[in-house]
């Protein structure tokens, strides 16, 4: 059982190197958990090229942008994951297609994402890191971002391996004894 936890800035090929990372520890099936809900061009065009990227690795792609647990019950749980992403999760989750906003979201997204690490044997979860910037944002901008936070340090603290992307290079922030071997298994 291994859990991967990737953050780092938006376009920096995070999703790619997970799709290595999650293909590199598979020993059978693979699911592709997609959390994004498009809004317009640009996301639908994202999506498009992350389906292009994943053409042919042999990846399961099941779309659960809420609610993510739900997934196991279309998953077998033997298999490898991937997750991308938490950035997603959580806004779909806060900022639910009725309008409402749930700020109870972080905590929620949190659980469910605690509880899937246990329940599956191999995951990687991409999530974006959004909090280098010293712009004051509004409030409800500011609890996205803490929101976020809440769920990146819980994931640190269950996931065996903890890695940021940055610039091109990937930083080990935990878990080097495990990473080392699967990343030369990859390369």
């Amino acid at each position: 059982m291994l859990r991967i936890f990737i953050s780092g800035g938006c376009k920096n090929g995070k999703s790619y190197f997970a799709q290595r990372l999650a293909q590199g520890q598979s020993e059978g099936r693979m699911y592709y958990l997609a959390t994004m809900r498009p809004c317009d061009n640009e996301d639908y065009e994202r999506i498009e090229r992350h389906r292009q990227e994943r053409y042919g690795w042999g990846f399961t792609t099941i779309e659960q942008p809420v609610d993510i647990l739900q997934c196991l019950n279309l998953c077998d749980t033997n298999a490898s994951f991937l997750l991308d992403s938490t950035t997603a999760l959580l806004a779909n989750e806060m900022f639910p297609e009725n309008g409402n906003i749930n700020l109870d979201a972080p905590k929620k997204v949190a659980g469910d994402l605690k509880c899937l690490c246990k329940q599956v044997n191999n995951i990687v979860i991409v999530s974006d890191y959004i909090y280098s910037d010293a712009i004051l944002y509004d409030e409800l901008t500011e609890a996205y971002r803490k929101g976020l936070a809440f769920i990146d340090r819980t994931l640190a603290s269950v996931c065996d391996v903890v890695l940021e992307a940055a610039f091109g290079s990937i930083v080990i922030h935990k878990g080097r004894e495990v990473f080392v071997p699967l990343y030369e298994k990859i390369s």
